[in-house]
């Protein structure tokens, strides 16, 4: 049986209460401001078909957090150099780093809501795992990296949102000046390359 097609007013719905949720976390004080009353409110839609679409608060946040990071995500699996798979890994992993981070500070409103969900731990989400498993794999083909796992948990730490929030929302640390401290960060971490020959 073929898949049915989502409803026209379904989809139009769908993307203006993607829409709202967006506007509404980015101009509040505080991501727990938002309540689905708030975006069924400002989408035009019932608080029924918000829940139906995405369970609950959590789901919307993830939904709209997934479409925003989909291009991200694409170049990562199958993009050119230097997010892509055919990058050597000691040019990918800044890479990878500093795209996770600008998509931080260009969604810090909804960064923040993603990790204050209330969920059992950040680091169960499949965001995180996702990010995890990729920096892992990419630290697996450097030789002397004797904790890849951890190393990637380490380096993900420099990224929280939280902590971009707290730089650059509340220290006011530049975007230029928060991608060089997360590259030399980056390059303290990995080991020293051994010259060839």
């Amino acid at each position: 049986m073929p898949e049915r097609k989502p409803r026209k007013d379904a989809v139009r719905n769908r993307a203006a209460v993607l829409a709202a949720a967006d506007e509404l976390f980015a101009s509040r004080e505080s991501p727990q401001a938002v309540t689905m009353a708030d975006v069924a409110a400002a989408a035009g839609v019932g608080k029924a078909t918000l829940f139906r679409a995405f369970g609950d608060r959590t789901g919307l946040i993830l939904a709209l957090h997934e479409a925003r990071l989909a291009p991200i995500g694409e170049a990562v699996e199958q993009g050119p150099p230097p997010l892509g798979p055919g990058t050597p890994p000691r040019e990918r992993l800044p890479a990878l780093l500093d795209a996770l981070l600008c998509f931080k500070i260009d969604n810090r409103h909804l960064a923040l809501a993603l990790e204050g969900t209330g969920s059992d731990s950040p680091y169960r989400t499949e965001h995180y795992e996702w990010w995890h498993s990729t920096l892992k794999a990419v630290l697996e083909q450097l030789p002397d990296v004797t904790d890849s796992g951890f190393t990637a948990h380490a380096l993900l730490a420099a990224t929280r949102a939280d902590l971009v929030e707290h730089l650059v929302g509340r220290q006011h640390t530049s975007r230029e000046q928060m991608r060089a401290h997360l590259a030399a960060f980056t390059h303290k971490i990995l080991p020293p390359q051994v010259p060839r020959g």
